[in-house]
């Protein structure tokens, strides 16, 4: 189902509002640029400085504004299971096509615990949940084992989006899941060698400025052409692995959206738009690859 290039969708901002008319046409380029699916209010959609009925807001847009022809995957996760529950109960109410469930941040649950709070999201819905395992952000990783116990007794628990970095984890997610269950890279840089080891595809945070870049790598790979999908990571490099270390996600992305007129810059507290300095290293970026 989640097989492809699905984009880490960012929430445009206008003078403190959801911009919704830039924000249809980045789906839209979404779209022309042929990705299976978005990922809106994900990490890159700025979810924690949303209040809820801007998420939902989020949400009900991407829906309508996709109209079936790309896969919505609607960030629902949170660090409380009853807010993650609500949170997916609407999303699916609103038409979304799965839902993606970030590890709860900031309190540490043990293994048990992610155990039981993933286990009570998924019985309280009929969508296909992708995990999200980012440790550098919520400080536990979900551990292959408990992966493995979530596939098991849930069955609309059929994906995971593993963004902790480390390759070597999706030999271990392998391992221990079931055929059949899909493993995404959650790093540009590192989405050939997850598709070497098993992935199925990437949940891009590159793609929101340069879609078709991140689907000819990832259809490459899908293909069994590794070398052709290495010449566009070789052709791309700056782009896919400098700009995500500028600073902070979303920060880069935005600001390269923002210089390609794709939407004002405009983040919220207590994310700041780039400094001069590093705004100048995004545009040299950008104008390398004739992107403004």
């Amino acid at each position: 189902m989640f097989a492809g290039t699905h984009t880490a969708i960012i929430t445009p901002f206008r003078d403190g509002q959801v911009d919704e008319s830039a924000f249809r046409a980045l789906i839209e380029k979404q779209v022309a640029g042929g990705v299976e699916g978005i990922v809106p209010v994900g990490t890159t959609g700025e979810s924690p400085t949303l209040d809820p009925q801007e998420h939902l807001e989020v949400i009900r847009i991407a829906v309508d504004a996709a109209a079936g022809r790309v896969k919505v995957i609607a960030g629902t996760g949170a660090n409380s299971t009853a807010e993650a529950i609500q949170l997916t109960e609407e999303a699916e109410a609103l038409g979304a096509d799965a839902s993606l469930q970030v590890t709860p941040y900031y309190n540490k649950p043990s293994q048990e615990g992610l155990f039981q709070h993933f286990r009570a999201v998924a019985e309280s819905t009929q969508l296909p949940i992708m995990l999200y395992s980012v440790p550098g952000r919520s400080v536990v990783e979900i551990a292959p084992e408990t992966a493995a116990r979530l596939a098991a007794e849930c069955d609309n628990i059929i994906s995971i989006k593993e963004a902790g970095g480390n390759p070597d984890r999706v030999d271990e997610l392998k391992a221990a899941l079931p055929d059949g269950f899909e493993i995404l890279s959650g790093d540009d840089p590192l989405t050939i060698e997850f598709m070497k080891r098993g992935a199925c595809g990437v949940v891009s945070v590159a793609s929101n400025i340069v879609p078709e870049v991140v689907v000819k790598l990832v259809n490459a790979m899908r293909a069994n052409d590794p070398t052709a999908a290495q010449a566009v990571q070789d052709q791309y490099v700056d782009l896919l692995s400098t700009l995500m270390s500028v600073e902070t996600n979303p920060m880069p992305i935005k600001a390269a959206a923002a210089l390609m007129g794709l939407c004002s810059d405009e983040v919220r507290l207590p994310l700041l738009p780039l400094p001069s300095d590093k705004l100048e290293v995004v545009r040299q970026l950008l104008s390398k690859y004739d992107l403004v």
